[in-house]
């Protein structure tokens, strides 16, 4: 089939299907509000954060909250596309087989 060659491998974890969701269409958002917004551990959550920055779909930045760091991600543009082409193999997949 056509659309499984396009579709995207990275996105098959619902972990960064579900990053990727929240971070597209935020600015951007901590760390935290990534943890608390997606049910996940530290852990689980650096590790899915570490594979999208590997492949430039995601960047972040650190800084300091007073004297606490803050440090918060965001989709870069690649990722974006990345993202929405994604979306449109699914669109294409769901209409072909209705």
């Amino acid at each position: 089939m056509e659309w499984l060659e396009k579709f995207n491998k990275v996105f098959e974890s619902k972990i960064r299907l579900g990053l990727m969701s929240v971070l597209v269409v935020n600015d951007s958002l901590s760390f935290n509000e990534l943890k608390e917004l997606l049910q996940l551990t530290d852990g689980n959550l650096a590790s899915h954060l570490k594979a999208l920055e590997e492949i430039k779909y995601i960047e972040f930045q650190k800084q300091f909250n007073g004297r606490k760091p803050l440090t918060t991600y965001k989709a870069t543009d690649g990722g974006h596309k990345a993202f929405a082409e994604h979306l449109q193999v699914l669109e294409n997949m769901i209409r072909q087989n209705l």
